[in-house]
């Protein structure tokens, strides 16, 4: 009956504090490329040096912490080809790209840096340009790996490239301000918290004293 209750306790507490273990995911801090399909983006499935856009297309690269492509975060906000290439008219002998370039968030940027402001750009290019050649015509400075790996768009970030990053790092001071407005003033347990483990304490003493009642 002990055991059942203790099993109760732990339970409740569970619930009440929200405590259940979780997984340390571990990702990697890396600039993503996309295609724009319809309304959506799709994970590209080639390279920016290898993909060949055609006339029209709208690419978009997003910097992001991401485990694998499924989770990988994608490119925010509007990305309409007509939009982005308003002021960039068609012309024989060229080819018109949209790019949507996403430096992400705080959380996710390399100790010490601060991400740029989310940028769109028109590229005109060659018939046969890569995508690497049309963000080379608008978003310079790239920076690439001995493995060609795209490592920074616009010198952003200054180092690093595809590096791990475990799930355990530290938050931001963010991130610690927007734990401490759900938690007590001082960034400490909330007062629900505070009594939710009352209550599963007092629950917990009378499972207890019930047990020991009927074994007497």
């Amino acid at each position: 009956m002990i055991r059942r209750a203790a099993a109760t306790l732990l339970a409740a507490l569970v619930l009440l504090t929200g405590a259940a273990p979780a997984a340390q995911a571990t990702g990697y801090r890396y600039w993503s490329f996309w295609d724009r399909d319809g309304a959506g983006w799709i994970y590209a499935t080639q390279g920016p040096s290898l993909a060949r856009p055609s006339d029209g297309d709208v690419q978009g690269f997003r910097f992001a912490v991401s485990a694998d492509s499924k989770d990988a975060a994608q490119p925010r906000g509007a990305a309409a080809f007509d939009v982005i290439c308003a002021r960039t008219p068609a012309q024989d002998g060229t080819k018109r790209v949209a790019l949507v370039i996403d430096f992400g968030t705080a959380a996710d940027a390399p100790s010490g840096e601060t991400p740029p402001a989310r940028r769109t750009a028109c590229a005109r290019v060659t018939p046969d340009a890569t995508t690497a050649e049309a963000l080379a015509a608008v978003a310079k400075p790239l920076r690439y790996d001995t493995n060609a790996l795209l490592c920074a768009i616009s010198g952003y970030p200054e180092t690093g490239c595809g590096e791990q990053v475990s799930g355990d790092r530290k938050p931001t001071a963010a991130e610690k301000t927007a734990g401490a407005k759900q938690g007590g003033a001082d960034g400490g347990p909330s007062l629900g918290l505070v009594a939710g483990i009352a209550v599963v304490a007092v629950l917990g003493a009378a499972a207890i004293w019930q047990a020991r009642r009927r074994r007497a």
